[in-house]
């Protein structure tokens, strides 16, 4: 797998990997640092997402991406739940460098409503969910 680095000046996001930190649903670091890759077919199609988002003046925060295969495994012991991740067994877009988490910023860097904090295990947190202002459904919009 060939994987690419997701970093300035080639890639103008905000970095903020949650599992190299504690700000996220363990509570605890996962990853060792807070390395961002994306395979490389990937790496592609965000950076011509960034593209568009700059058009219309947003950019993108990036909580994750390639995930290590026991980092999965360490996230599927916490919260064993297949609604919000996949069996380390089964695998994980993430671990395979073709998934992304994000979220979109403003101009100065912050971030726009989407209803529900990253790593929210809610049915909320799922597109197209109920129950979310208008204003994060017209953001979940153009995130999607």
């Amino acid at each position: 797998m060939n994987l690419i680095e997701i970093s300035a000046p080639e890639y103008p996001v905000l970095i903020d990997i949650a599992y190299a930190g504690t700000q996220n649903f363990t509570g605890a670091p996962v990853y060792a640092r807070p390395g961002c890759y994306l395979h490389e077919g990937a790496a592609a199609c965000f950076k011509q997402a960034i593209e568009y988002a700059a058009e219309i003046g947003y950019r993108f925060k990036v909580f994750d991406a390639y995930r290590p295969a026991e980092a999965q495994y360490i996230l599927w012991e916490h919260t064993p739940d297949p609604n919000f991740l996949a069996h380390p067994e089964r695998g994980s877009p993430h671990s395979r460098g073709v998934a992304i988490d994000v979220t979109l910023v403003d101009a100065q860097g912050f971030e726009l409503d989407m209803g529900t904090k990253f790593d929210e295990f809610i049915h909320m947190s799922h597109h197209g969910a109920a129950g979310i202002t208008k204003e994060a459904a017209r953001n979940r919009l153009v995130l999607l």
